[in-house]
């Protein structure tokens, strides 16, 4: 499709999700949302499709000297990625990888806590994902999730979003299974400069949506992730 800017992210849900009708209804599909802003990508395209929704949070575990810089990361099932070549180059120790992993279960808890509440996990063993955001920059928090993903056995990721510089097209391309991006332009500077209303999703909104998909799509055929 030709450069646009999107309305909003319930334009951009819609427009991905006529790009995955093929999932449409099957029982062994899940939507993972990357909150905040890819929460309402998702739920548009959970609605259209008529698919269950679950959020997938990650926190990336940053140098303690260059928090810019990741040696890993954590998300929600208490997976965790490590970044070896970046620990290894700059010699990190165990202890130290310990303690900012500790801080950052700590906010990923908090955050799965807060969005959750009482809604548990959906079981991503087996299952077609389709992991959303409403844009990628760099494709660090992405990548993130896709490698934890992994790590719980899914059938097959499809990474779904409205925009990505091209240069990311090409690294998301090696980690997914199928990769849908509408647009990927030259000149990227930042994912709000390609919607009209750009505005931040708060953490009501995401319990709210998450909670309205649980209740249209209770996810038939869909178990629970419980931790044994």
């Amino acid at each position: 499709m030709p450069y646009r800017v999107f309305r909003d992210r319930k334009e951009a849900g819609r427009l991905l999700a006529e790009e995955l009708l093929e999932y449409g209804g099957k029982p062994d599909v899940v939507v993972l949302a990357l909150p905040r802003g890819g929460v309402e990508i998702g739920y548009v395209i959970s609605q259209v499709l008529k698919l269950p929704l679950d959020i997938f949070v990650v926190r990336k575990i940053g140098v303690p000297w260059q928090p810019e810089l990741a040696m890993g990361a954590i998300a929600s099932g208490g997976i965790q990625v490590l970044n070896q070549s970046v620990i290894n180059s700059l010699n990190i120790d165990e202890e130290t990888i310990r303690e900012a992993t500790a801080r950052e279960l700590q906010e990923l808890h908090r955050r799965e806590n807060l969005y959750r509440r009482e809604l548990p996990a959906l079981s991503i063993e087996n299952k077609r994902i389709i992991l959303v955001d409403d844009g990628i920059a760099t494709g660090s928090t992405v990548s993130a999730a896709v490698a934890a993903i992994r790590k719980l056995s899914p059938k097959e990721i499809v990474i779904a979003v409205p925009v990505a510089p091209p240069s990311v097209y090409n690294e998301m391309k090696k980690i997914a299974d199928k990769l849908i991006i509408l647009m990927t332009p030259e000149g990227f500077v930042g994912v709000g400069q390609w919607y009209e209303n750009f505005s931040q999703l708060s953490d009501w909104d995401v319990c709210s949506m998450l909670r309205e998909s649980r209740k249209e799509t209770p996810g038939k055929g869909h178990e629970v992730l419980t931790n044994s």
